[in-house]
């Protein structure tokens, strides 16, 4: 259960479906495909992506943390990326070297900052933010681009600290990655206000520490209670409607 919005002293969010999304994934694999000779329907392709997400990523893992990396990110993707080119078929034109290159090249693309645009919401919630005097900071599973991908946004200044997950060596919803954060801001877990979209990872997972959680409800496909928007967060004017 959260406090209204003044009762904390700083707000860290998650990156990924929370700040920032690839807002053409299908297109961009589609068009990917389409330069090898390789022609699929960009809705299937938008639909093993969501299948993807859901086998691979919107699980419950509360137990066996391993320490994350550079390279433990990329093979997390690159698997993922292998199985929605599987089940587009392509392995009956390519070779498995072939799909492997591919995946690693799908890799570098969707960690690239120019195919990833902000949400709306996002830029007018930090000017909140900052106008009542909020600290704000990044708790994120990311590649290493994160930063670069904020800065091309132009939203990296508002955010300090910046945890990214192949950077410190620990994801979540490993619990440790909330205490790291907590210990790097000097603040205690009852000042802060963590938001994401991933019901383990954003919510239990931050909770494991003392620190209040809210989700955001980014797309269709995810279920369950949360905010559909950050501005929900601000608090109305008194006698605003």
């Amino acid at each position: 259960m959260r406090r209204e919005l003044n009762a904390y002293k700083m707000i860290f969010l998650d990156a990924g479906d929370t700040l920032v999304t690839i807002p053409a994934a299908q297109t961009i694999l589609k068009q990917y495909l389409q330069l090898r000779a390789v022609d699929r329907d960009e809705n299937h392709i938008n639909e093993l992506f969501t299948e993807a997400f859901r086998l691979f990523y919107y699980v419950e893992k509360k137990d066996n943390f391993v320490v994350c990396s550079p390279e433990s990110d990329r093979e997390f993707w690159v698997n993922l990326y292998h199985y929605v080119l599987h089940k587009l078929g392509v392995h009956e034109d390519w070779t498995e070297e072939e799909i492997f290159n591919c995946c690693h090249e799908l890799y570098e693309i969707f960690t690239a900052p120019e195919y990833y645009d902000l949400f709306d919401d996002v830029k007018p919630f930090l000017e909140e933010l900052k106008t009542r005097g909020f600290r704000i900071g990044i708790i994120s599973n990311f590649a290493p681009t994160l930063k670069a991908i904020l800065a091309d946004k132009g939203v990296l200044h508002y955010f300090d600290p910046v945890l990214v997950s192949t950077e410190v060596g620990l994801e979540k919803p490993d619990p440790a990655i909330f205490r790291l954060a907590l210990q790097m801001a000097d603040v205690e877990a009852s000042d802060v206000l963590y938001v994401g979209d991933h019901e383990t990872n954003d919510i239990w997972a931050p909770n494991q520490v003392g620190i209040d959680a809210v989700r955001i409800i980014r797309y269709p496909y995810h279920t369950g209670d949360g905010i559909r928007s950050l501005l929900e967060l601000i608090p109305a004017p008194v006698g605003g409607r």
